[in-house]
């Protein structure tokens, strides 16, 4: 019985799993959840809503290394000031653990098409 545990996440997969992360309820549910399986569970429901079959545990453990990496990204940044490395999906991650407060179309972050979900974020340049 293959799991697809080790099947490799696509940019389309990753994003859809950040839209949904970004949801204000399952941001607030995840919010101090120490048994989170039902939160994982809602989120693989709506992946598979957009077609992505991905079960709990594969969608928390991305969750989970997504923010490790950007933790993990934060801390090096911090002692080497100038930014060295730079990890995929980094300024949506950003944006979500930052919780930047909502504008007036809602959240912060949609003008990066975090909403959207449409766009490689690698291409752009700032």
């Amino acid at each position: 019985n293959d799991t697809g545990a080790g099947k490799h996440w696509s940019d389309n997969e990753v994003r859809a799993l950040i839209n949904i992360w970004s949801d204000e309820k399952i941001q607030q549910m995840l919010e101090g959840a120490t048994r989170n399986k039902e939160i994982f569970e809602e989120i693989a429901r709506r992946l598979m809503k957009r077609g992505i079959d991905r079960d709990w545990k594969q969608c928390r453990t991305k969750y989970k290394n997504l923010k490790y990496e950007y933790r993990a990204l934060q801390k090096e940044n911090e002692h080497l000031g100038n930014p060295r490395r730079k990890m995929r999906f980094y300024d949506e991650v950003d944006c979500i653990l930052r919780r930047q407060p909502l504008g007036p179309s809602g959240w912060a972050c949609e003008s990066s098409s975090l909403l959207k979900g449409t766009k490689n974020f690698n291409d752009e340049t700032k």
